[in-house]
């Protein structure tokens, strides 16, 4: 749903919404979204700004949901830095959907679940203190949505894992097992 210029915002019956715009400081061509899309291409060349005007979402790099991702809360993010943009493509995103329950997952050092493995239901700010491997190749997601992270305290790349299994780190988009920190993802719409 593309938004004319100075037009009513209906969407803001609907739930939640994020609005992208091709500048920086939310300026030129922008798309307004209420639900997951997987190629944006059409409605924008480039993403320089978002405002994520209620609930979280997941903003992807390449179409259908791959390359860098990147978790977006409530809130403005006035250029591509704002929000650990690694360039100004966005090409698809995901809502993710209210949860209010307990949070559990399991990860394990080896593929198809083998190794090492413990039991997280808390954010882990530095991983390596914990689980004493720098590789998580596999994890059992049971309860609620969950953000790793390539580094310790919450930097570098992210990957948004939903409940499931991923018997590989390239189910959840990575090229390497290293994940340095995982979190929680806890915002309430």
């Amino acid at each position: 749903i593309t938004k004319p210029e100075g037009g009513s915002n209906l969407l803001l019956l609907s739930g939640c919404f994020i609005i992208f715009y091709e500048d920086k400081n939310f300026q030129g061509r922008h798309y307004e979204c209420s639900s997951d899309c997987a190629e944006m291409h059409n409605h924008f060349s480039r993403c320089n700004s978002i405002k994520v005007d209620s609930g979280c979402w997941v903003a992807y790099e390449k179409p259908n949901y791959t390359g860098y991702q990147y978790m977006l809360n409530k809130g403005e993010y006035p250029d591509y830095q704002r929000w650990a943009g690694f360039n100004d493509c966005i090409r698809s995103c995901r809502m993710v959907p209210p949860y209010h329950g307990n949070y559990r997952m399991k990860i394990y050092e080896r593929s198809d679940f083998g190794g090492q493995n413990m039991e997280v239901m808390e954010d882990c700010p530095d991983l390596h203190e914990r689980f004493h491997s720098r590789d998580i190749s596999s994890a059992n997601v049971i309860e609620g949505y969950w953000i790793l992270h390539e580094h310790p305290h919450y930097r570098g790349r992210q990957y948004f894992l939903r409940p499931g299994e991923y018997r590989r780190h390239s189910e959840w988009g990575s090229s390497s097992p290293n994940i340095g920190s995982l979190r929680r993802v806890t915002e309430i719409p």
